[in-house]
């Protein structure tokens, strides 16, 4: 799932475990995930039509800070932060931009799917930076759900660059720098998991989401501000795509905070994690990306592989 997303804010505002997902809530969960892979197909559509990455996350994050803000307000949570939380939050925010940054870096040069399921290895970056932080023991779950991740990437990435018929150095030649964006998305997102675990334990997801948001949109206006300004869609179509992919990033976290917490879907949040899946399909529709049969196998391998890890109980 996910920039600002993931299982760190899928399950805050929802205390209850529940026992059986219902038809309804199974559907819900799907849509969300349905609409966070067509963000990033969106998001290609801007980016090809003259669109820049800053420009994307701007409006995207900024735009759903305020309907995040609006939501807090109507539901009265409360905006105030412990001593601890307002030191770690302004880090947590810069994290999540970075990692917004990468991941729709990676989504402008690689198929949408490809990049999506590089930075589906969070699961693992998170276990790697609890480990290193915090000493904490790698879950078992986690051990061995690893070769099958890295075995999926390495087949779905096509790492010898045999699907594709370039041979090795000329494939990585086109897709290095694609994927090395989306492990660094990997890379800050699993440690800003860890901090939000650690560190800011107990605020409410809202308001966590709302500083998170506010923050890493303030940042990319800065950057802005500071460059070359905003980089436009110079076409109809990729206005279309700038426009869709706020929309539909605000729309799906407008969801997870109003809709999911009434379903009880504890426990049940990384069915999302099909979203390379609808991504994949998205993008051979409306962008024209395919990939082999052997790169689709690795895929599936790679979202079994973390929709199992979300869904395993303790």
């Amino acid at each position: 799932m996910p920039e600002c997303t993931g299982s760190t804010l899928h399950n805050d505002g929802m205390t209850e475990q529940s026992k059986s997902l219902s038809s309804t809530a199974f559907a819900t969960l799907l849509l969300i995930a349905f609409m966070m892979g067509a963000n990033h197909v969106a998001a290609r559509l801007a980016f090809n039509s003259g669109a820049d990455v800053l420009t994307a996350i701007t409006f995207r994050s900024l735009c759903t800070a305020f309907v995040i803000g609006v939501i807090v307000w109507q539901q009265g949570v409360s905006l105030g932060l412990t001593g601890q939380q307002k030191r770690f939050l302004p880090l947590i925010g810069l994290l999540i931009g970075v990692q917004s940054f990468c991941l729709y870096s990676a989504v402008a040069r690689l198929p949408v799917a490809l990049a999506l399921l590089a930075f589906n290895t969070y699961p693992l970056t998170t276990a790697l930076w609890a480990r290193l932080l915090y000493r904490q023991e790698t879950p078992i779950a986690v051990k061995r759900a690893v070769p099958i991740i890295l075995i999926g990437l390495a087949l779905a990435l096509d790492v010898l660059g045999a699907a594709s018929g370039l041979g090795v150095e000329a494939h990585w030649g086109e897709i290095g720098v694609g994927v090395a964006f989306a492990l660094g998305a990997s890379l800050s997102f699993g440690l800003a998991l860890v901090l939000t675990q650690f560190e800011t334990p107990g605020l409410d997801g809202r308001v966590r989401t709302f500083f998170t948001l506010a923050i890493v949109g303030g940042l990319a206006l800065i950057s802005v501000g500071v460059g070359d300004g905003f980089q436009l869609p110079r076409t109809v179509v990729g206005w279309w795509g700038l426009a869709l992919l706020t929309l539909l990033y605000g729309t799906a976290f407008t969801l997870m905070f109003t809709l999911l917490p009434k379903l009880g879907v504890v426990g049940y949040a990384a069915v999302m994690n099909v979203e390379p899946v609808f991504a994949l399909v998205l993008a051979w529709g409306v962008l024209g990306q395919a990939i082999a049969g052997m790169q689709l196998v690795g895929a599936l391998m790679v979202v079994s592989a973390v929709v199992w890890l979300g869904l395993r109980k303790g």
